[in-house]
């Protein structure tokens, strides 16, 4: 089985841990650019191309400012992360907000930075041009149902909350031309973490027939098509990559003999990839605080799901060194845990690991994405630091550890002395 490589040595991390206590999520900067690089390579092909990083991936301006120095838009999904955008002086085509049972004042907000609005519901044209007023550019989402099959983590397209049906789709173009809209787009994402190309491939194929019937039913020419997220990394070892240049070749076949002949080209190719874009390049450092032995093998950190809560919400592997015992012999089984009052508070069960002992440093892999994002502070626990080690080797903190002060910040105590 092939092993996964790490930015860092034992020693650096030593004296990384010497200024920042674990735990703490560390990036890789010079990774996430060359990643970045090759993403947009890949579509070269197709003038305007953009990939729209999901920020709630890593909500951290440092990275997102990283990524738009490479071309990167951000995709936004509630009112923080589009703040978050405006803060870094972000706005317009830069934009897109892609979000669900969605507010006025969100809608607003988005609106007043300039940036695309893609509605999830055909209720929300009339949402949206009531409270808010239309924008001269829509895009919509579309949910294909049973023509295209989900895969296993996000399930069966139609049970999803997410989108317009095909006769809503449809129905909504005519409304928005009707009522003045000029500029018009099409999004779609059935998928999580998918390793196959060839899935997104057939996306592609699936939403480039949706444009031609749009444009033959409604006369609206789309100009943009966002394919959405959803593609995987390779967590564990031996897994691959997807292969990018693949999938753009995919596309571009399908681009040519589908909207090329229907004369509906140019179209800009949009992402808005998250966890493949950052995913990789991000490292849980956490400390072994106690070996427990029971019934089973309990390796203790100082991290918690607080900090990781993937493997406790999806049984999602992610894959663990022991720093200075990776050519060791993986011998034992643990289960390796947090400190949170919650027994799914694990992060890898019956794994098999060389022998650990107390204050050993572990590195959790391919935390880049949706690692601290999804952090909470259940138990009181509080969430960690961020940091990043940039291409010159020095390292940056980017978000600083919270502190008790923080998670007691928003409780009234002097109120309470007079309840």
């Amino acid at each position: 089985m092939a092993e996964k490589n790490l930015p860092f040595s034992k020693e650096q991390l030593e004296s990384i841990i010497e200024n920042h206590p674990t735990p703490f999520h560390i990036y890789d900067e010079k990774a996430m650019i060359e990643n970045a690089r090759n993403f947009n390579k890949a579509f070269s092909w197709n003038e305007g191309f953009k990939e729209y990083y999901a920020i709630k991936a890593a909500p951290n301006p440092y990275l997102m400012k990283i990524l738009r120095a490479e071309g990167f838009g951000i995709d936004c999904s509630s009112v923080a992360e589009l703040e978050l955008a405006k803060r870094i002086g972000m706005s317009g085509n830069e934009i897109m907000l892609t979000s669900n049972d969605t507010p006025a004042y969100e809608f607003q907000l988005a609106k007043d930075l300039g940036a695309i609005i893609n509605l999830d519901d055909i209720s929300h044209i009339h949402f949206v041009d009531k409270h808010v007023g239309l924008p001269d550019t829509i895009c919509m989402r579309y949910n294909p149902g049973s023509l295209k099959e989900g895969n296993v983590i996000i399930g069966h397209p139609e049970e999803a909350k997410y989108g317009f049906t095909r006769e809503q789709i449809i129905e909504g173009y005519k409304i928005l031309k009707e009522k003045g809209v000029k500029h018009f787009g099409i999004h779609t994402m059935v998928a999580s973490n998918e390793l196959e190309p060839a899935y997104f491939v057939e996306t592609a194929e699936l939403l480039f027939n949706l444009i031609v019937e749009v444009y033959e039913k409604t006369g609206v020419k789309i100009e943009f098509a966002n394919m959405g997220g959803g593609i995987g990394i390779p967590y564990k070892p031996g897994e691959k990559p997807v292969n990018m240049e693949s999938v753009s070749a995919g596309v571009k076949k399908h681009y040519d003999n589908i909207l090329m002949k229907a004369g509906l080209a140019p179209l800009k190719i949009f992402f808005e990839s998250g966890r493949a874009i950052t995913g990789p390049y991000g490292y849980l450092v956490t400390k072994v605080r106690h070996i427990k032995k029971t019934y089973k093998t309990y390796a203790g950190l100082d991290a918690c799901m607080t900090d990781l809560m993937r493997p406790a919400l999806y049984g999602a592997y992610h894959h663990i060194t022991v720093m200075g015992k990776e050519n060791d012999e993986a011998n034992v089984k643990y289960d390796v845990t947090g400190s949170l009052c919650e027994n799914n508070d694990k992060f890898a069960i019956d794994r098999m690991l060389p022998e650990i002992d107390p204050d050993d440093i572990v590195v959790i892999h391919d935390t880049g994405a949706h690692g601290h994002s999804m952090g909470f502070n259940y138990n009181g626990k509080l969430k960690s630091a961020e940091l990043l080690l940039r291409e010159n080797g020095d390292v940056v903190e980017i978000r600083r550890a919270e502190t008790l002060d923080d998670y007691f910040a928003t409780l009234d105590f002097e109120g309470v002395k007079d309840f």
